[in-house]
């Protein structure tokens, strides 16, 4: 399913999945399509992945900005549960009040040689919503302060980033009948996120 790294450079690529949040869950989709790739493929050494996040944003975000500081992705793939969805949603945009904010991956490139996904407008009003914007402001506003410094020096301080295109997809509820699909489609965005 992958390229080989040695024929193409690999970008990389953080994805980070949730932990339950019900006490009647004894998983989150999200976590078992990310165990499932794991089981399943041979990723490129520049993917990887930031698990069971907890279902708090603060939190969350505390946590995923740790590892963007210690990785520097180029791509975040964030994945969340959608219980009530039968394909993988990949979310245009997140709104925060009156503030929104949307993707610069381009979805309909994306969408090609899918069958089990589709592209969604509403990511929600939970954290999964939040989490996402929290992300894409986090790397509009470092993206911002390095344009605004300028220098080479300061893209390489720990704190700073280049601009990373940030992507939530809504994972549905892992089945028998879906499982296989839903996985093919997530390795293929992945591949093409990755190459």
């Amino acid at each position: 399913m992958f390229k080989t790294a040695s024929k193409t450079v690999s970008k990389t690529v953080l994805i980070t999945s949730f932990a339950p949040w019900k006490n009647n869950q004894l998983s989150n989709s999200s976590d078992q399509l990310l165990e499932a790739v794991l089981q399943t493929h041979n990723l490129p050494a520049s993917v990887y992945f930031l698990r069971q996040l907890p279902v708090n944003t603060p939190v969350a975000k505390d946590m995923a900005i740790a590892q963007i500081i210690r990785l520097r992705p180029q791509v975040m793939l964030c994945c969340g549960m959608a219980e009530l969805r039968e394909k993988l949603s990949l979310e245009v945009r997140a709104r925060v009040g009156n503030q929104v904010l949307q993707t610069s991956i381009h979805l309909t490139e994306l969408m090609k040689d899918l069958s089990h996904t589709e592209i969604s407008f509403d990511a929600g009003r939970f954290v999964c919503n939040s989490f996402y914007y929290s992300m894409m402001d986090y790397f509009r506003l470092n993206h911002s302060i390095q344009r605004s410094i300028g220098g080479s020096s300061v893209q390489h301080s720990p704190g700073f980033h280049s601009q990373c295109a940030c992507l939530f997809i809504h994972v549905p509820i892992l089945t028998n009948l879906n499982r296989s699909q839903i996985l093919m489609d997530f390795c293929k965005i992945l591949n093409k996120c990755v190459f």
